[in-house]
């Protein structure tokens, strides 16, 4: 399968604060996680657990991020720019009650 849509970040800031939060992954982590780039640019609303579009509203820097993949005890915040054909990766965020926030 060929990716069709492009995966990147809304905003530098947004990139480097993703980038310290997965520093702090175990390397195993940090590969299952970058493993889900490729994935999401094939499909960015995959079937299975892993995924779910988000009720309530859950910004992040001024983005919306409509779903999130879970991967272990991470959860990857993202949104689809289906115009442009682009996944928006917005946050990292270990599982537990500020997840969402």
């Amino acid at each position: 399968m060929t990716a069709c849509y492009g995966i990147g970040f809304p905003s530098e800031r947004a990139e480097k604060a993703f980038q310290k939060v997965l520093s702090k992954a175990s390397k195993k982590e940090q590969e299952r996680i970058l493993e889900w780039f490729d994935k999401l640019a094939v499909d960015p609303k995959p079937s299975g657990k892993s995924f779910k579009f988000l009720k309530g509203e859950v910004y992040v820097f001024q983005y919306l991020a409509r779903y999130r993949i879970r991967e272990g005890d991470w959860r990857l915040l993202y949104d689809i720019d289906e115009a442009n054909k682009r996944v928006l990766l917005l946050a990292l965020r270990r599982r537990g009650h500020h997840a969402y926030d």
